[in-house]
């Protein structure tokens, strides 16, 4: 299901590791609904596959489900979007995680840890 993040796309501030997933994403700001897909995912920070990113500073809801096409067990935090890019077949941001219940932190880390696990078992 996922894989690491080249070490050459990850800036030199992250220390949590990234992996590749397939998630949607649904993106609330002030009413404003974007719905999304998610690329690749941390325990700080997910990138979002949009070709409309939201300006860097913008702070929004997300709610994602732990698998592909889950809408029991969401997830539901709170981002900032730190990053941007509009490079063609690339377009999206980066997704900082700000706030997050304790079931939630707790739910995105078990999802993260899943992920390496068959990242891992997979001999990647």
């Amino acid at each position: 299901m996922g894989e690491p993040v080249p070490p050459e796309a990850q800036s030199d501030r992250r220390t949590a590791s990234r992996y590749a997933v397939e998630l949607d994403v649904d993106c609330n700001v002030e009413g404003t609904y974007l719905f999304a897909s998610i690329t690749d995912i941390s325990s700080c920070g997910i990138f979002v596959r949009t070709a409309e990113p939201l300006p860097q500073g913008t702070q929004l809801q997300l709610r994602f489900g732990t698998t592909p096409g889950d809408a029991r067990g969401r997830i539901e935090l709170r981002g900032e979007v730190v990053w941007t890019t509009l490079e063609p077949g690339r377009s999206g941001m980066g997704v900082r995680f700000l706030h997050a219940s304790p079931v939630d932190q707790r739910r995105l880390l078990e999802l993260v840890r899943a992920i390496a696990y068959v990242d891992e078992t997979a001999g990647n």
